[in-house]
């Protein structure tokens, strides 16, 4: 045991990581996804998969668009369908998932009241009319009169506002449910929602009742719950499912508590119906005051009825006798789907019809808030025995043994989810006792790669695992001390990256950030680089160190124009997310650098210095000024002959005496465009003209390359040199080096 006891050790560490998680110390992402992916697997598992013939979803299909027009339709129109539904198909209760927020004026009520008020207010006649038409042109008086003492539940919404901005509210809100004060001294979670939009005030106050359709997104976007009770202005309100079940029975909501009298526990565990002849449903909720959504199956676990059909009288009398029917949409049009557990695209209003139904047929899933309780006790349990036991086994016991803890933890599990209704965690425990395994198995190996380990804290920062591996392989051709050899360097910057920055929050441009980052440093490590360092939104990198590399200016040009390919494959995706387009420059240079640990006594940092790294720099900030993404030095032109390059000038840079050559690398030889390699030619060409200021034919070839490329900003910069040195000739000694003052 003795000898095991730091392995033991270790055991009980990363036992305490998933303790901590489970007590909601802190959460660790993962451990919630891969939750949330063994809930939905055990979910679609058992899942019934039949149909519901005690609820029919009334579809606002494509079809029913077609034939009634476009959506909100005339309120007559749905005073209609109240007729249809209740005198001719008896249907037992109608819930509707949309919300009636705006006053229906197409029947041109309001003109003619405004005309009885203004130029035929002293016409009787017209005065007489209007009040007799009034009951058939006022459509949405006419639509809540249908509802009036009928089964009729209308649908709302919850909202967030914005920091800072007016409340967003519309509409009425029905009765609360439970009023101001009902659970005060109680710490329960319930949802908490800032704005509304509610039905018309005539409308909500003519339904029987009425409840939000807000389901609980999960961070993965998933809806797997239903809020059962929410908390708006402190008072509580029910969901639509809810309230249609109590509407159809006759029942009153009673809050069900523990008598567990703990401060810390609030002891809500369920909410009961009763007080009508049907008896007594109980409706489990969880430490949000949610309901786990009983799907029965994918898309279509219930019959979906064009409602243009009820309008038309299509349909036999019995198949609305004595239903349930939910009134929304499946039309993509209408945006009311989501994502869940049984499908990424799944009609909103089918997910009341299951929560309906789970009330019902009292098959809910129980996940109440102390669980997390029983969560820990179980990884507590399991993570001190495997991380005792484990180190005394031999390999094939240890995996055997695990298998069969395993095994004996998922049946448990399932049997409990399937037979006795609890939702117990299943994803941490599985992940603990893989982890506790990987761990014993992996000790060994990992103390014996001692080198490998060294080499990878050193460099690990800055290079790819499989430059980590060759170092590995010969480690004593790898030192951090200072060094001088020739090397090539990279620096790529964003354009413009003060006015995206201002565009966007802290936290969006963080995100952003690290999207645009990762990716290209891949690239880098791909082509066998080093990652110098991140400067805010520029990216510093070298080859040829820490391993030599005698193709490193070749390798450092591939990356820097695959960087470039990788930003515009980015593009569609920022552009989704809102996002900016970015665009970056790119400088590559070659020359003479040192190379090793450099610092203080307090900091150091395995870095490059010398007018090579300068160079290099000066280079990335002129690409704009020429219009192109990626720009090369001479020295690396001249190390790498495979590239079709395109000779963009001859410059002395800021801090600079020597002109220096740049260079644009279009790409490999005999992969560029013919036309392109051409229209290089003849860029050429009007260079040689420019330095000999023969203006006149350098000017014709200008307008000949700007005829193929008319947006190409590098013809313009030397249209607009041409026409300032015919005004203010150049001296005669001018060799046709442009110098730049900035850097």
């Amino acid at each position: 045991m003795k000898r095991h006891a730091k392995l033991i050790g270790f055991g009980l560490l990363l036992v305490l990581v998933f303790l901590g998680n489970a007590a909601k110390f802190y959460q660790i992402e993962f451990i919630q996804q891969l939750e949330d992916i063994v809930y939905d697997y055990r979910l679609r598992l058992t899942m019934p998969h039949d149909v519901d013939s005690r609820i029919i979803i009334l579809d606002i299909d494509e079809r029913s668009l077609r034939e009634e027009g476009r959506w909100p339709w005339s309120r007559d129109r749905l005073a209609l369908l109240m007729d249809k539904l209740f005198d001719r198909y008896g249907i037992a209760v109608a819930g509707f998932d949309v919300v009636f927020a705006e006053k229906d004026e197409s029947s041109g009520f309001r003109v003619l009241q405004e005309l009885g008020r203004n130029q035929l207010k002293d016409v009787p006649q017209f005065q007489s009319t209007l009040a007799q038409i009034r009951p058939q042109l006022d459509y949405d008086n006419l639509f809540a009169s249908k509802i009036k003492n009928r089964k009729v539940v209308l649908g709302y919404y919850f909202t967030h506002s914005v920091q800072g901005a007016e409340k967003n509210i519309s509409g009425a809100l029905p009765e609360a449910v439970f009023p101001p004060g009902t659970f005060k001294g109680r710490k329960i979670s319930f949802v908490r929602w800032d704005d509304y939009g509610g039905n018309l005030p005539e409308l909500q106050k003519s339904a029987v009742g009425a409840g939000h359709f807000n389901p609980l997104v999960d961070p993965d976007g998933v809806v797997r719950r239903v809020p059962l009770i929410v908390e708006y202005n402190n008072a509580y309100y029910e969901s639509l499912s809810l309230s249609m079940v109590r509407t159809l029975l006759g029942l009153k909501l009673i809050p069900g508590f523990t008598t567990n009298k703990s401060a810390d526990y609030a002891g809500l565990e369920w909410f009961d119906l009763g007080g009508a002849k049907q008896g007594n449903f109980r409706i489990p909720v969880d430490q949000d005051v949610s309901t786990l959504v009983p799907y029965r199956g994918e898309r279509g676990s219930f019959r979906y009825i064009s409602i243009s059909d009820v309008l038309h009288d299509r349909i036999p009398q019995a198949d609305l006798k004595n239903k349930i029917v939910l009134i929304g949409t499946s039309a993509p049009g209408l945006m009311d789907m989501r994502s869940t557990p049984v499908g990424s695209v799944f009609p909103g209003v089918e997910i009341h019809a299951n929560m309906i139904a789970g009330i019902l047929d009292q098959n809910l899933k129980q996940k109440p808030p102390y669980v997390l309780g029983a969560e820990f006790m179980l990884l507590l349990v399991m993570g001190v025995v495997l991380s005792f036991v484990l180190p005394l086994l031999s390999p094939a016991r240890a995996t055997l043994f695990t298998v069969l803890a395993l095994a004996a933890v998922v049946t448990v599990n399932m049997a409990i989810w399937q037979y006795a209704g609890f939702v117990l965690p299943l994803a941490s425990g599985m992940l603990m006792m893989l982890g506790l395994f990987a761990l014993d198995m992996s000790y060994g190996y990992f103390v014996e790669s001692r080198t490998k380990r060294q080499i990878t804290g050193l460099f690990g920062q800055y290079v790819p695992s499989e430059l980590v591996d060759e170092m590995s392989k010969n480690p004593e051709q790898v030192s951090m001390e200072g060094d001088s050899r020739e090397m090539t360097i990279l620096f790529s910057d964003v354009r413009g990256f003060t006015t995206i920055s201002e565009g966007l929050d802290a936290k969006e441009l963080t995100l952003l950030m690290n999207e645009f980052l990762t990716p290209l440093s891949r690239v880098i490590y791909k082509h066998r680089g080093t990652i110098d360092k991140y400067m805010g939104d520029c990216i510093m990198a070298f080859w040829g160190a820490p391993l030599h590399d005698p193709e490193h200016e070749k390798h450092a040009i591939l990356a820097g124009m695959e960087m470039q390919q990788k930003l515009q494959e980015l593009q569609p995706h920022f552009k989704e997310r809102g996002w900016p387009e970015i665009h970056i420059g790119v400088g590559i240079n070659t020359g003479k650098v040192s190379v090793g640990n450099m610092g203080s006594e307090v900091r150091v940092a395995y870095t490059v210095m010398g007018d090579a790294v300068n160079l290099a720099s000066r280079l990335e900030s002129i690409t704009k000024q020429y219009g192109v993404g990626i720009m090369v030095g001479e020295n690396t032109r001249n190390a790498v002959p495979d590239f079709v390059y395109r000779e963009l000038d001859q410059v002395r840079v800021k801090g600079k005496d020597k002109p220096v050559t740049i260079y644009e690398p279009v790409g490999l030889n005999g992969q560029v465009d013919k036309a392109v390699v051409e229209e290089i030619k003849l860029f050429h060409q009007m260079l040689k003209l420019y330095r000999k200021q023969d203006w006149d034919q350098a000017e014709l070839q200008l307008y000949n390359l700007q005829r193929m490329s008319p947006d190409f900003k590098l013809y313009k910069v030397y249209a607009e040199r041409i026409a300032y040195f015919r005004g203010n000739s150049p001296d005669a000694e001018w060799d046709g080096v442009f110098v730049f003052q900035t850097k």
